[in-house]
């Protein structure tokens, strides 16, 4: 398929294979839970009473004293003793196939290209590294909020964009399924969609 790209009149060539895919909303819902799960750090941490220091002695006789019987004090009765249920460290990844992956991303781009929220640029760089000029590029294709989408990382061009509220930059490798669902519009770079092209084949 053709699309004429929103800065010049220049037609792009695009797979149908991956800009031309019925959406899949039920792979789509699990590819963004898969990926917002596997970005939990799991890392709480608790003790179990196996896990407290101490207690490796009957704190005090079993009868006489007038006190409820105690066998250690790493009991969780006891202040400083180990939790009753205590939490660990925990993978809250999600296995999901490759194939599926790649055909949720191709799901994906279908779909924001079909409701007119993915353009196509030639280029976008801003070689002076400065915000203004990233700004009235921005104005230029009329984005006010939403993804722009890069063939390779070019400093001055993140360094122009960083400080502008709305708007993200990254490059095709660092695209993932949140970041397209979550973009209100999406710029893609020519070089930019031959590189998905040929990840998502």
């Amino acid at each position: 398929m053709q699309v004429i790209t929103a800065d010049t009149a220049t037609a792009v060539e695009l797979s149908a294979a991956c800009f031309e895919r019925e959406f899949n909303e039920s792979l789509v819902h699990q590819s963004v839970v898969a990926q917002l799960a596997g970005a939990r750090a799991g890392t709480r941490a608790q003790k179990g009473r196996t896990e407290v220091s101490g207690g490796g002695i009957k704190p005090f006789r079993q009868k006489g004293t007038g006190r409820a019987r105690a066998g250690t004090i790493r009991s969780p009765l006891w202040r400083g003793g180990g939790k009753v249920f205590a939490a660990s460290t925990r993978d809250f990844s999600q296995k999901l196939n490759r194939k599926m992956y790649r055909a949720a991303m191709a799901s994906i781009l279908s779909e924001l290209l079909r409701q007119e929220r993915l353009k196509l640029v030639e280029s976008f760089r801003v070689d002076s590294g400065k915000t203004r000029d990233a700004a009235a590029a921005l104005r230029a294709l009329a984005l006010e909020s939403g993804l722009v989408v890069v063939g390779e990382r070019h400093g001055p061009t993140w360094l122009a964009l960083r400080n502008i509220p709305n708007i993200d930059v990254v490059t095709a490798a660092e695209l993932n399924p949140v970041r397209l669902v979550g973009a209100e519009v999406v710029v893609m770079t020519a070089d930019a969609a031959k590189r998905v092209e040929e990840w998502l084949a």
